[in-house]
C-alpha cells in the first residue's frame, strides 16, 4: 500500500519490527501520539486509518468543524508538530507551561510580538 517496510517504521518509530507487527496484528493498541507519528513517518494524514470507519449519523447537537481545528490537526501530522507537543509534554512545571504558550503566540503574532505580553522597556 504505502510502502514502506516494518522495519523501516520501526525505525522511525525507535521501535523494533516485532512491535510492529503487534500493532498490524492487533495484539497491541497504537496510542494517539505514536499513531501520529505513524501517519507523520508514512506522509499521510491519521484519518487514512479511519477511512472505513463507519460515519456517525448526525445530530443536531453537534457543531460544524472549525477550520482552525483543521489546521491544527494538519500541523499535528507532521514530524515538528510531534516533536513540539512531545518536547511540551514533558515540561512539569504547570507556570512555566503556561509562559511557554504566551511566548509562541507572542512569536505567532501578525507583528512578531503579542503586544499584550511584550515588554514594556524594550525599544521597537
Amino acid at each position: 500500500m504505502l510502502k514502506v517496510s516494518q522495519e523501516k517504521l520501526a525505525d522511525g518509530l525507535g521501535i523494533t519490527f516485532q512491535q510492529v507487527q503487534k500493532y498490524e496484528k492487533g495484539a497491541n493498541r497504537v496510542g494517539a501520539s505514536r499513531l501520529q507519528m505513524i501517519a507523520t513517518i508514512l506522509s499521510t494524514p491519521v484519518g487514512y486509518f479511519f477511512a472505513d470507519a463507519p460515519i456517525p449519523s448526525s445530530s443536531t447537537d453537534r457543531k460544524p468543524v472549525v477550520h482552525e481545528e483543521d489546521a491544527v490537526t494538519s500541523f499535528l501530522a507532521t514530524r515538528e508538530g510531534v516533536e513540539l507537543n512531545l518536547a511540551f509534554q514533558r515540561v512539569a512545571n504547570a507556570k512555566l507551561r503556561q509562559n511557554i504558550v504566551q511566548l509562541v503566540k507572542s512569536l505567532g503574532a501578525p507583528s512578531g510580538l503579542d503586544r499584550d505580553h511584550a515588554d514594556p522597556g524594550a525599544t521597537r
